[in-house]
């Protein structure tokens, strides 16, 4: 099987498996929902995910490694993370 979000840096097969589960299936399913929902959404659903995982995402979304993220983001992502999610996303 290709899974498009597999082929994606930094995405592997557990998060590629835990993504699917939360119903993102492809990089335009990951970019709409973003990094933080996205995250919030594998947490959500029970998964241990640790803030790796956010900032994988996010290196996915940009085609970097997720430790090339600045600090500056990272801290953007986490601020993000901290604000109420809108539940209405999923």
């Amino acid at each position: 099987m290709n899974d498009e979000l597999q082929n994606l840096k930094n995405l592997g097969k557990t998060s590629s498996q835990w993504l699917h589960a939360v119903g993102i299936h492809n990089a335009n399913d990951l970019r709409r929902h973003g990094a933080v929902e996205a995250y919030r959404a594998v947490r959500a659903r029970g998964f241990r995910a640790s803030k790796v995982l956010l900032y994988s995402i996010e290196g996915a979304l940009l085609d970097i490694h997720w430790s090339e993220l600045p600090t500056t983001r990272k801290e953007s992502l986490n601020q993000q993370l901290e604000t109420p999610a809108d539940d209405d996303k999923f």
